[in-house]
C-alpha cells in the first residue's frame, strides 16, 4: 500500500501542465486530488480523466482570500479529509525589466506570491493535527539558472520570493507537524507559454540564443510529478527541503 492511499491533497493550478501531470501522479498513488483553478471547462476534463471518484475540482481565483478559503472547505467537505496542498499556480509574461507593462508585474506577483501565501493560510488550519500533513510549493529554476529563457526577470524573482516564503513558513509550522518542501523545476514541454506576447517572447528567445547556441532538455512534466509524490510521501518526522529537477540533455536551442 502507498504511503498516500485515500489521503487528500489540493492542487492549484491542477487542470493543465506540472498541475495536472501532479495530479495524475496522486491519483496512481492511490491518493484523491481536489483540483482549483479558474476555468471550469479545463476543471472538467481533467476531472473526467481523473476520474470523479478520485477527483473533485472547484472554480477559484486563488488572488481572493476569501475564494480560496471557500475551495479548500469544499474539497475538505467533498472528500471528508484534507492532507496536504501542492501550491503550483504560477503564471509568467515576458518582458525586459524596463518595459514589462505594469499589469503582468502586477499578475506575476499576485498569483505567483500572494496568492500562493492565500493558500498556505487557507490549508494550514485544515491540515494541522493530521497524521502526516504537507504543503510542497512549486518553485523554479529560473530564480537561480540563468541559461533558462531571458527577460522572466519578473517571473524569476516571484520564484525567488517563493523559495524564501518556503523556508521561512517551514520553520513557522514545523512544531506542529506540518512538512514543507519546495520542488524546483526547470524547462519542460507545458502549456506554460500560451498566450504569451509575441513580440516580447521574439526579443526574450534573442537574447537566451545569444547566451550560447545549446539548451538542456529530456525533462517530462512527470518528472516534476514523481518529485510531489516522493516529498508528500515522506514518514513523518522527515521533511525534504528542496528537490531541484532539471532536464539534462544537452540540444540545439530552437528558432522563434
Amino acid at each position: 500500500m502507498s504511503a498516500l492511499t485515500d489521503k487528500v491533497y489540493a492542487v492549484t493550478g491542477g487542470s493543465q501542465g506540472f498541475g495536472f501531470a501532479i495530479a495524475q501522479a496522486l491519483v496512481a498513488s492511490g491518493a484523491k486530488v481536489g483540483l482549483i483553478a479558474r476555468r471550469a471547462d479545463r476543471l472538467d476534463k481533467a476531472v473526467a480523466q481523473l476520474g470523479a471518484g478520485k477527483a473533485h475540482s472547484v472554480v477559484a481565483d486563488i488572488c481572493k482570500g476569501s475564494e480560496v478559503k471557500n475551495a479548500f472547505r469544499e474539497i475538505a467537505e467533498h472528500f471528508g479529509r484534507r492532507d496536504g496542498l501542492v501550491n503550483n499556480a504560477g503564471v509568467a509574461r515576458p518582458g525586459a525589466i524596463e518595459e514589462i507593462p505594469e499589469e503582468d508585474l502586477r499578475l506575476q506577483f499576485d498569483i505567483n506570491v500572494i496568492g500562493l501565501v492565500l493558500c498556505c493560510q487557507a490549508a494550514i488550519p485544515m491540515i494541522k493535527g493530521g497524521a502526516n500533513p504537507r504543503i510542497v510549493n512549486i518553485g523554479s529554476a529560473s530564480a537561480n539558472y540563468r541559461e533558462e529563457i531571458r527577460h522572466l526577470g519578473i517571473y524569476a524573482a516571484t520564484k525567488a520570493a517563493v523559495d524564501r516564503l518556503t523556508a521561512e513558513l517551514r520553520d513557522e509550522v514545523k512544531a506542529d507537524g506540518i512538512g514543507v518542501s519546495l520542488v524546483v523545476p526547470g524547462a519542460a514541454m507545458t502549456e506554460f507559454s500560451a498566450g504569451w506576447d509575441d513580440e516580447r517572447l521574439r526579443k526574450a528567445v534573442g537574447a537566451w540564443q545569444e547566451q550560447g547556441t545549446h539548451m538542456d532538455t529530456g525533462m517530462e512534466p512527470s518528472d516534476v510529478a514523481d518529485a510531489v509524490v516522493y516529498c508528500l510521501g515522506c514518514r513523518p518526522g522527515v521533511g525534504i527541503d528542496e528537490l531541484i529537477v532539471r532536464p539534462n540533455k544537452p540540444t540545439p536551442k530552437f528558432q522563434f
